[in-house]
């Protein structure tokens, strides 16, 4: 009998499944090779900067602007803005929140480098996360009259006569109710489905850590946390301190070693 030269079938199975699955380990090894390298593009280093920038900017306002709470607060009635501004001009900006004005608008430099940084994980996602972040930004300036409410605090101090005073005053309360109006509704809404969205994707990938992506999960989660009745308040500065700090710490870090390697 001549032997057979032709492999067992058995062996012939085993080796292709070891091929198989070798070839499943390279082209996962691939994907990821691709998921993390993506992002380190030469076209977009300084956007990664500045998003990363940015994103401190919101980091080191944050003990300002609790200073400047603590020390002026925020009035509740027009009038009270006016005799604040009319006595201190930059603490009435600082307390109308024009610091988060700044960082909101900054932060659209973080909301485009995000983007562009996870796009490759699921695009569907983040150009909806992109879309909902700059209606975001806009809504919350658009909530934020300061540069009005000053010009109107000028136009009631320099009022000759009590009808123009009224008239000045009844402007001022109209400019307030905006302050928690339709549009500081919306921003508030839009900033939490955003950061459920964006660390979603953070989730799916290896390019930013899932510690990262947790501390925004928790940020949108007690954001909401200002409609709860009585102690809303207080746990929605939970968003601020400790959760959305970390979390722009943590995305900071990582735009800025993405910008480098770019």
């Amino acid at each position: 009998m001549v032997p057979s030269v032709l492999p067992h079938p058995s062996t012939s199975y085993c080796c292709s499944g070891r091929l198989h699955r070798k070839e499943n380990r390279v082209s996962q090894t691939r994907r990821s090779q691709v998921t993390e390298a993506e992002p380190a593009d030469p076209r977009w280093s300084w956007l990664y900067k500045i998003g990363g920038a940015a994103a401190l900017f919101g980091v080191a306002i944050i003990p300002i602007q609790l200073i400047v709470f603590i020390a002026w607060g925020q009035p509740e009635t027009a009038i009270g803005w006016f005799t604040l501004f009319e006595d201190n001009k930059l603490a009435g900006l600082l307390a109308f929140e024009l610091l988060l004005i700044v960082s909101v608008a900054l932060g659209i430099a973080t909301t485009l480098a995000l983007y562009i940084a996870l796009r490759r994980v699921n695009e569907s996602f983040m150009v909806i996360a992109l879309a909902l972040g700059l209606v975001e930004a806009i809504a919350f300036i658009l909530a934020r009259p300061t540069f009005e409410m000053l010009y109107l605090s000028e136009g009631y101090a320099a009022a000759a006569t009590d009808a123009q005073r009224a008239m000045f005053l009844a402007a001022g309360e109209a400019m307030l109710a905006t302050f928690t109006g339709t549009a500081f509704h919306l921003s508030i809404n839009l900033f939490s489905i955003y950061f459920l969205i964006v660390s979603g994707v953070m989730l799916r990938s290896n390019i930013f850590g899932r510690v990262t992506a947790y501390m925004g999960i928790l940020a949108a989660i007690f954001n909401w946390a200002l409609y709860v009745p009585t102690i809303g308040l207080f746990l929605s500065i939970l968003s601020v301190f400790p959760f959305l700090t970390i979390w722009n710490i943590l995305v900071a870090r990582r735009l800025f070693q993405l910008g480098k390697a770019s």
